[in-house]
C-alpha cells in the first residue's frame, strides 16, 4: 500500500487510517503529535535542567550535525538543511524544535526567505 502523505510503499500491517487518510506511522505519529518549536515549558525545562550541574544535555548526532551545518553556512532555509544532511523535513521539524527549546537555534526572515540559524 502507499502512504497518502509521503508517498512510500509500505506493509500493510504498518498503514493507519486518519480521518480518511491512508498513513504509514511515521506519517501518523506526525499528524498525530506535531513539532512545537515555540513552547515555553519546553524552553523552562531546557533551561532548568542545564542549570543543573548533575544534569548535562547531551544533543544527538543529527543535533551536533545541524549545529555544524549552521556555523559553516551561518544560516539556512530548513530545505537546504533537510537536503544536506539528508533527513526527513518532519524529522528536521522536530530536531529544529529540541534545538529552539534548548536556546541552542532561532528562525530569523531574511529577505522573504525563513532562515534557522544559530541562536
Amino acid at each position: 500500500m502507499k502512504c497518502d502523505s509521503c508517498k512510500e510503499n509500505v506493509a500493510e500491517t504498518e498503514i493507519r487510517d486518519l480521518h480518511g487518510q491512508t498513513l504509514c506511522e511515521d506519517c501518523y505519529m506526525d499528524r498525530l503529535s506535531p513539532a512545537k518549536p515555540c513552547d515555553p515549558w519546553a524552553v523552562f525545562s531546557a533551561k532548568s535542567f542545564s542549570k543543573n550541574d548533575s544534569v548535562t544535555l547531551e544533543l544527538t548526532e543529527t543535533q551536533s550535525n545541524i549545529l555544524q551545518l549552521l556555523k559553516e553556512t551561518g544560516g539556512a532555509e530548513t530545505e537546504i538543511i533537510s537536503e544536506r544532511l539528508q533527513i526527513r523535513p518532519t524529522d528536521l521539524e522536530r530536531e529544529i524544535a529540541t534545538l529552539r527549546h534548548m536556546e541552542k537555534v532561532r528562525g530569523e526572515l531574511r529577505g522573504r526567505k525563513k532562515i534557522i540559524r544559530l541562536w
